[in-house]
């Protein structure tokens, strides 16, 4: 278990272990000296992805030393999850494609089967922790000992859907280098594989789990996973893997603050979503028309947009097709609610939107770092009155000193 503190805290003592003032952390890192101060008593809240990486290069540390590891609270629904995890890691770890770590499997359709329940209906994360370990042991057994080429091949597209599960929930839990793990089996199995489309989810995966330290390098990965999957996209899978590149390639420029980049991204996401159907439940990676306007909110809070900007942006989204993906509904309603967090003027409004946040998916609030430093930056700054019952009930769940 980790200490329950906010980020500014753990900014705080950072700063001082490596024996730097403000003005020196504020001329590393490019952010103002006001800004940081105003962090450290937890009345600025650090989660902007922009801002921890340039704040952990300042202090040289890594991002989870900043931000924080997995910690456990009361509630069962923010901590059982992460009783799942040893074994999720002991299947990444004990299993390769010459040697399984399981002696048999179920059928091979009978995993498929199970793999795409998982995909379309985003069970929690106890759940999906669950019936991971076991799902992806029994696909390895299945790759080393195939029936034929074509089983071979299906085993090992169904392992690379396993493995992103994975690495998506390690990271919705805090598990970094878990998630990295994942992502690394998974470029691992695409190349076996060799197509252009294995190629781009493998990569997609590495994208989002590269150090933040490495923005400029995740950059250039990130545009040239891309450009190099462009010439072979003939359908709509193809296009869908794409379209999620060209997203993690927005994500990325707008953390570089390269916002002309980004808008490029963003323009061929939107190009490509055109070309497939507006089906976020049915879609790869939940791409689609809907997907793009929600990742359009997520990047303008990124970038700082707060107020009437961002519920402009809000209002362009069709949540009714966001309700088969809890996951990306949930985080949606959380970038809003984190973005006019900033501002005291809206932090009623903030609060309305994180709370329905975590009734759609409280598995995946809950265990929300961003979350977690903007509402305990709104508890800092809030009065009796202003702060509410509500606000500090969430902030109980989610281990928020109150």
């Amino acid at each position: 278990m980790h200490g329950e503190i906010t980020i500014g805290a753990r900014l705080r003592a950072l700063r001082r272990w490596r024996g730097m003032t403000l003005d020196e952390l504020a001329g590393l890192s490019g952010l103002s000296k006001s800004f940081l101060s105003m962090a450290e008593r937890g009345q600025r809240a650090v989660d902007r992805r922009s801002h921890i990486a340039a704040l952990a290069g300042a202090l040289r540390v890594s991002e989870t030393d900043l931000v924080g590891g997995p910690h456990l609270t009361a509630d069962p629904v923010q901590a059982e999850p992460h009783a799942t995890i040893p074994a999720v890691r002991e299947a990444l770890l004990a299993n390769t494609l010459t040697a399984p770590a399981a002696d048999a499997a179920r059928p091979l359709a009978e995993l498929v089967a199970e793999m795409g329940r998982i995909d379309r209906s985003e069970y929690k994360h106890l759940d999906v922790g669950r019936m991971l370990p076991a799902l992806i042991s029994e696909l390895h057994v299945h790759a080393c000992a195939p029936a034929d080429e074509e089983a071979y091949r299906l085993a090992l597209a169904t392992l690379i859907e396993a493995l992103q599960t994975a690495t998506f929930t390690s990271k919705d839990l805090g598990y970094g280098d878990l998630a990295r793990i994942a992502a690394m089996r998974a470029a691992e199995v695409a190349g076996v594989l060799g197509d252009p489309v294995s190629k781009g989810k493998a990569a997609s995966l590495r994208i989002h789990t590269m150090p933040s330290t490495a923005r400029d390098l995740t950059l250039t990965v990130a545009e040239r996973a891309a450009d190099d999957m462009e010439p072979h996209v003939h359908d709509d899978l193809g296009r869908q893997v794409l379209g999620m590149l060209t997203l993690a390639a927005a994500l990325t420029a707008t953390i570089t603050y390269r916002y002309d980049r980004a808008e490029h991204w963003l323009d061929q996401a939107a190009e490509l979503a055109g070309r497939v159907p507006d089906t976020p439940g049915e879609n790869w990676g939940a791409f689609s028309a809907t997907n793009v306007a929600v990742w359009r909110v997520g990047l303008a809070t990124e970038r700082g947009e707060t107020g009437g900007t961002l519920l402009e942006l809000a209002s362009r989204v069709d949540e009714e097709k966001l309700v088969p993906r809890r996951g990306r509904h949930a985080a949606f309603l959380a970038d809003v609610g984190r973005g006019l967090a900033r501002d005291k003027k809206s932090a009623r409004e903030a609060q309305r939107w994180l709370l329905r946040a975590e009734a759609v998916a409280p598995h995946k609030i809950r265990n929300s770092s961003q979350v977690k430093e903007s509402v305990a930056s709104m508890l800092a700054r809030a009065t009796a009155s202003a702060g509410g019952r509500e606000l500090r009930g969430l902030a109980a769940r989610m281990g928020v000193p109150h």
